[in-house]
């Protein structure tokens, strides 16, 4: 498969579309934006990975106040691999209550549905250290 304009714009619209559902407390439209089975990686924040949209709905609602206000979502960059599966990443801010921030990288794997693109695996990473760590050396 190659990826034409209008998937990687529709994938873009997708992850974009993310950030609005959430923010808008629309959780039973989770089924717009990932496939049944999800797996959503959380491990980087101390927590096993959500398996299906049950469980990333009740994480959002278990978090509560937590949640950030606002997610913004950008840097998009769409790719397919030799194996035809299609990925994307992509950088999150969370804009908490407070007024604090916090940032993440998401790595998705998208597949085509007759629905229209779905995240079938996500992974967040937060990002905790300018370079990801990487220092100068000499």
């Amino acid at each position: 498969m190659t990826l034409g304009l209008e998937d990687r714009l529709a994938i873009g619209e997708l992850i974009a579309l993310h950030g609005h559902v959430v923010d808008d407390g629309q959780l039973d439209r989770m089924d717009e934006l990932f496939t049944p089975d999800i797996v959503y990686d959380v491990s980087d924040f101390g927590q096993e990975p959500l398996v299906g949209l049950a469980a990333v709905r009740d994480a959002a609602l278990a978090l509560g106040d937590g949640n950030p206000v606002a997610h913004h979502v950008t840097n998009i960059v769409v790719r397919e691999e030799a194996d035809g599966r299609v990925r994307a990443r992509s950088k999150g801010l969370g804009v908490r209550a407070d007024g604090t921030c916090g940032s993440v990288t998401y790595d998705d794997v998208l597949v085509r549905t007759p629905d229209g693109w779905r995240i079938s695996h996500r992974t967040l990473t937060a990002r905790r250290v300018p370079l990801n760590g990487v220092h100068r050396s000499g």
